[in-house]
């Protein structure tokens, strides 16, 4: 058995920059800079969620119940894993996550989870065209802060 197509050094480190911009724009909390990020017609699903259409009902149904709510949101950047198509034209990164949660009575929580997220190399660079992000077993679902959407 052939083994997993490793992305070399050059894209791995480009995925990890990618990671940490649209890390930063959770934790700003601003939409409308991550939204380039990804396909208009991303697939997305969550922890309870099933396959959500499309990145303006993705925001809706996700970013909106869970951006605002938390704060510290980070990737695990030296537990992640970039898979990469011999081709170079279609990539996988797979990332532990941590960020805070707030309980009922502002008392904060650690969040972590995971995400696998699939990228198409397009004539504009690389688009995500699927994420699952997942909170770990165990994790309170629901997270309480109140912080202003940026964009």
């Amino acid at each position: 058995m052939d083994a997993l197509p490793i992305a070399n050094a050059e894209l791995t480190q480009f995925f990890h920059r990618w990671l940490e911009t649209f890390a930063g724009y959770v934790r700003e909390v601003d939409y409308a800079s991550a939204k380039p990020l990804f396909h208009p017609d991303v697939l997305a699903f969550g922890t309870h969620n099933d396959v959500i259409p499309g990145l303006d009902k993705w925001i809706a149904t996700q970013w909106d119940k869970v951006w605002p709510r938390t704060s510290d949101f980070r990737f695990v950047l030296e537990q992640t894993a970039v898979l990469a198509s011999p081709d170079g034209r279609m990539a996988t990164v797979i990332a532990p996550w941590t960020s805070t949660g707030y309980h009922p009575d502002g008392k904060p929580f650690p969040r972590p989870g995971r995400a696998t997220m699939v990228f198409s190399r397009t004539a504009d660079g690389w688009l995500c065209m699927h994420s699952h992000m997942s909170l770990n077993r165990g994790v309170p679902q629901e997270s309480h802060a109140n912080r202003p959407v940026k964009a």
